[in-house]
């Protein structure tokens, strides 16, 4: 049997393969590659077990939970069985009711090549409870070359030379995060990762980069590059805590390269993709800000504030409230240098030619969608267009016997998400004042009786919260919101 060490983990968004479904014990699993000059090369299997979804039971007056756990990797396309594993892994035990994830890892010995590891898991305490999936497994080359590992990221990093736990890599135990996602109290990220055969390199020192790359733009975020020099081994651990308090929220890659002295990346670089929630309000050195003479010519004097105040419907929270604070500023110059700003951050290289784009659908909102009292960004149907760009069709009804006037915009493809629909209704009747009623679009207003209140028109006494429903003539809206 094996006996785990406890810690707490907080999961959100996960990179890893997810085993379980609902009312099932649910388990994450991920795998890294290494290599050992002794060895050869090797995976770390990982595994997390989500606590609440398995039973534990009394044992010597503590709780404890069980699970069965067997692996076999098969070697790809053959099918032929490499290596076969099976234990009984006992969590930590518990003193109370609140019990926590808990973890495993498995030292795997693999050449280069692909392989699937076929892996049944099984809840002992509660019978019946068994889960079976599939990882596929591909280990690069790291015999003969200067080559670098993946990315191991820690929940929690402790120093250790304990050589009977699984987690030990290099005098720490390292528990690995399986998660990819970091919310805004997450200030760091500690990450291990090993640099193989750079003694072949002919001089007496290398370099690592590391970079932090913004998925948006693909450009290197300022302040979170660093270049260290190491000496040449045959096996070099790094272990470091990144600071990420001050990294904006998004999407990005961190990457490790080992570069000679002329600055040339040796071997293939390890890349990490994780999310970032930090909607913390960043402060801009304005004065260093130059001026595109180009950009600038495209915004003037008197549209300045109209054009900054028309990002909003694409600026995260913490942006739109310095957009806020720089229009309060009245101040032209900051104005200016706020909008470039802006673009460049979005768009990266690309940033005056994201920006005439945006510009164009300014325009056309404004002139589709603006009324007596708001500016088309300011609008539900101006705020839709500019955060999702153009809908595919739209359907259009303006007279009914019986309904608001209304529209029916469908996306087929809103990020990763599809057939996405959003309802806007006229309840005023003038103005072109079209209000979005309901659509399916996560994070959107969500109003599922959306029907009921386009025929509230002639039936103005009636309870839209009403279990019995509505059928009115002329009401063809539930048709046209199905059609594709």
């Amino acid at each position: 049997m094996k006996n785990l060490l406890l810690v707490t983990i907080f999961l959100f968004v996960l990179v890893s393969n997810s085993f379980g479904q609902r009312n099932q014990m649910k388990a994450f699993i991920d795998y890294k590659n290494y290599y050992s000059p002794e060895q050869g090369p090797y995976i770390d299997l990982q595994f997390q077990f989500v606590a609440y979804t398995i039973q534990f039971a009394a044992v010597d007056s503590v709780l404890q939970a069980k699970v069965a756990v067997t692996a076999v990797v098969t070697s790809e396309p053959s099918g032929d069985t490499v290596y076969t594993n099976g234990f009984v892994l006992e969590s930590p035990r518990m003193r109370d009711s609140i019990v926590e994830d808990f973890f495993d890892n498995i030292h795997i010995p693999l050449q280069p090549g692909n392989y699937t590891a076929h892996l049944n898991l099984t809840d002992i305490f509660s019978k019946g409870k068994s889960l079976e999936g599939k990882v596929e497994i591909h280990v690069p080359e790291k015999i003969s070359s200067v080559s670098i590992s993946d990315i191991l990221i820690a929940e929690v990093a402790t120093p250790s030379n304990n050589p009977e736990s699984p987690f030990q890599k290099s005098g720490y135990e390292i528990i690995p995060r399986i998660s990819n996602f970091y919310s805004q109290t997450m200030t760091r990220i500690p990450y291990y990762v090993e640099l193989y055969n750079t003694n072949q390199i002919q001089d007496s020192t290398f370099g690592l980069r590391q970079q932090v790359i913004s998925s948006a733009t693909n450009q290197v975020m300022p302040g979170f590059s660093r270049f260290t020099k190491i000496k040449p081994e045959p096996v070099v651990p790094i272990f470091r805590n990144m600071d990420i308090s001050k990294l904006p929220s998004g999407s990005y890659h961190l990457t490790l390269e080992i570069i000679d002295r002329s600055n040339k990346t040796i071997g293939q670089a390890a890349d990490y993709f994780f999310e970032r929630i930090n909607d913390i309000e960043m402060d801009q050195d304005v004065d260093n800000i130059i001026l595109n003479p180009e950009f600038q010519a495209s915004i003037t004097e008197d549209s300045l504030k109209y054009y900054l105040a028309s990002l909003v419907p694409i600026a995260r929270p913490a942006e739109v409230k310095s957009i806020m604070k720089t229009l309060k500023a009245n101040s032209p110059d900051l104005c200016r240098k706020h909008i470039q700003q802006f673009w460049i951050q979005t768009a990266g290289n690309n940033a005056y030619n994201q920006w005439l784009i945006y510009k164009k659908n300014v325009a056309l909102v404004e002139a589709n969608y603006g009324n007596n009292f708001q500016s088309g960004f300011e609008t539900d149907r101006g705020r839709v267009y500019l955060q999702y760009g153009q809908p595919n069709t739209i359907i259009v009804r303006e007279t009914s016997p019986s309904e608001y006037p209304y529209e029916i915009w469908h996306y087929y493809k809103i990020k990763t998400f599809s057939n996405k629909r959003f309802v806007f209704y006229n309840p005023d009747l003038v103005n072109n004042g079209y209000r979005l009623l309901h659509s399916d679009m996560v994070g959107e207003q969500q109003n599922y009786k959306w029907q009921e209140m386009l025929v509230k028109r002639n039936t103005s006494n009636m309870n839209v919260d009403s279990s019995t429903g509505t059928s009115q003539y002329g009401s063809n809206s539930g048709y046209y919101y199905k059609q594709d």
